[in-house]
């Protein structure tokens, strides 16, 4: 019997009720009783079968992720970019590959709306001749946190609360208050574009930095960007509201209808690259998720084309089943060492095997469509037909070899066993270079979100004076504005007896210190004039500090050991 040939398919439907196992049911409408009126009999073995498939219909939803829509179509390469990488997907001009595409909002549950305010996953599956590649990323090109370690307490924090199962705005900007990285991700989260319309108008991004790699080994780091043709379009909260209370599903059916009638969404593929020889020459990571690259220094190349050209066919198992993971690469495509990334690698696929098990590669949804080979066998629910006798490697009976290889990146890596913060951390800058570039109006709104949220009850006046030092670091007349609305006033304290450190050119803390721009707060970054960037960990607080002198002074309470504190 050819076990591909009675594959499981609504296809092989026969026109009467059968059980699981072809047993053909007479009777779909009534339970097997004693009698008419008599106790149910356990021997109906239809009825246990029908209830117990149906208490088992649920699979453990997303973590993250949980409400999502998908679509398939194809990937077109537009511009030939075989210099940056021997990727086949994107060895020419012309070259179709089809796709399936997740996206997503990444707190609420599977059945929450799809208008809140809240980032959007945007992940797609390349089906090439090479394997599988998993491009799994957001609406937004930064992200909360630099360092996957935090991930578990993120989500912790912007999920319901464990004891009233509400989302709560103090439990969010509590944890964030220790993650000032976060700055930029919020000017994104709370800006006009905080709550796409639609799937349809909404950018995508990798996120990470990747790596690309050509036939010759050459490497460029590379971070990817989705740019719908439809152009960008977001609700205001007033018609959030009123959308998600008319259709809590409006996003997913928009995307169904209008593939349905043939107005196919699109997006253009556009990559920015970087000589890894060049990474030192700016003044941020660009390993780190918090950061976007200058378009200006490193422009948008156009790669190629995505369109969605075809509904799913099942929402459980081309939706429910669709699983992504950021390892899931091709050759001419590799990771780099961004801390974010890097976890990311391993969370993805371990919470798939977890929420589909450990054959979760097989589902048909997941299947790379190319021939593959190797000695991954049996375990929970696996249906790959295998009729060899060699399960293991090498071996003279079986003539399976190793594939040909192909160029990975060759940077080499030392150093010592570190856990530590990354030098060019540079939280301020970035997000209030985004506020600037506001018009009135939008800057507005942002203030009315961050005055909204810090109105919570339960944010104490300490954190309402950290959030304001926070964004008064990224500008000051927004810091203003901001404590102006929260009425925030000044808390007097005793005076201390105060030390004045001249920062001229050339010094940098050796040792973090807790700054402000207000007396007694712990625990706030700041940028100091002259590009100097300071961040805390130690108690002792900074008083005041000089902006506009000629040489910046910071005035720390005694006794400060400096000579410890600056090189």
């Amino acid at each position: 019997m050819d076990p591909n040939k009675f594959r499981p398919s609504s296809a092989n439907d026969t026109p009467f009720w059968t059980t699981d196992a072809g047993a053909p049911v007479w009777n779909n409408n009534s339970s097997m009783t004693v009698g008419t009126r008599g106790p149910i009999l356990l021997e109906d073995y239809h009825l246990v079968e029908k209830l117990a498939n149906f208490d088992r219909e649920r699979i453990p939803e997303r973590v993250v992720h949980a409400r999502g829509a998908s679509a398939k179509g194809f990937f077109e390469v537009t511009h030939d970019v075989s210099d940056l990488t021997c990727a086949d997907f994107l060895r020419a001009p012309g070259v179709q590959t089809p796709v399936i595409v997740r996206f997503s909002t990444v707190i609420h549950e599977r059945g929450s709306p799809e208008t809140i305010r809240d980032p959007r996953g945007f992940a797609v599956k390349f089906y090439t001749r090479e394997g599988n590649f998993d491009l799994v990323g957001n609406n937004f090109p930064v992200f909360f946190i630099r360092d996957g370690i935090k991930f578990p307490d993120l989500i912790h924090a912007f999920k319901p609360n464990p004891k009233s199962h509400i989302q709560e705005s103090w439990r969010i900007f509590d944890f964030l208050s220790h993650v000032p990285e976060s700055l930029h991700m919020l000017s994104f989260l709370f800006d006009d574009l905080g709550i796409p319309q639609d799937y349809r108008h909404m950018e995508g991004s990798g996120v990470n930095t990747y790596t690309l790699i050509n036939k010759a080994g050459k490497v460029h780091y590379v971070k990817f960007h989705w740019k719908p043709t439809c152009g960008v379009k977001c609700f205001l909260e007033e018609e959030a509201v009123k959308v998600g209370g008319t259709n809590h599903s409006h996003a997913t059916q928009d995307l169904y209808d209008s593939i349905a009638a043939g107005n196919y969404p699109e997006w253009k593929l556009y990559i920015q690259t970087m000589d890894p020889n060049h990474e030192d020459k700016f003044d941020f990571d660009p390993l780190d998720v918090t950061k976007t690259w200058p378009e200006d220094i490193l422009p948008l190349q156009p790669v190629g084309r995505l369109v969605l050209n075809k509904n799913i066919d099942n929402f459980f198992a081309e939706n429910e089943q669709l699983a992504f993971c950021p390892g899931i690469v091709v050759p001419g495509v590799s990771y780099s060492d961004d801390k974010l990334l890097q976890t990311r690698i391993f969370s993805y696929s371990d919470t798939q095997r977890h929420r589909l098990g450990p054959n979760y590669l097989q589902l048909p949804v997941n299947a790379p469509k190319c021939a593959h080979h190797n000695n991954h066998h049996d375990g929970f629910m696996n249906f790959m037909h295998r009729d060899e006798e060699v399960n293991y490697f090498p071996s003279r009976y079986d003539p399976v070899r190793h594939s040909e290889r192909f160029p990975i990146p060759s940077a080499i890596c030392s150093g010592k066993r570190e856990k530590c913060v990354i030098e060019k951390e540079n939280n301020f800058k970035q997000p209030g270079e985004r506020y600037r570039s506001w018009a009135p109006d939008r800057q507005e709104r942002f203030l009315r979100r961050m005055v909204e949220c810090l109105s919570d009850p339960r944010i104490t006046h300490e954190l309402r004076s950290i959030w304001i030092s926070y964004w008064t670091e990224c500008d000051r007349s927004l810091g203003q504005k901001l404590a102006s609305r929260l009425n925030l006033k000044k808390r007097i304290s005793p005076p201390l007896p105060l030390t004045s450190i001249p920062l001229g050119e050339g010094w940098s803390w050796k040792h973090t210190v807790s700054t402000c721009a207000l007396p007694s707060l712990h625990g706030i970054g700041l940028g100091l004039s002259g590009g100097l960037q300071v961040r805390y960990d130690l108690g002792d607080r900074i008083e005041r500090c000089e902006w506009d002198s000629e040489e910046p002074h910071c005035h720390l309470p005694l006794p400060i050991d400096t000579d410890k504190m600056l090189t």
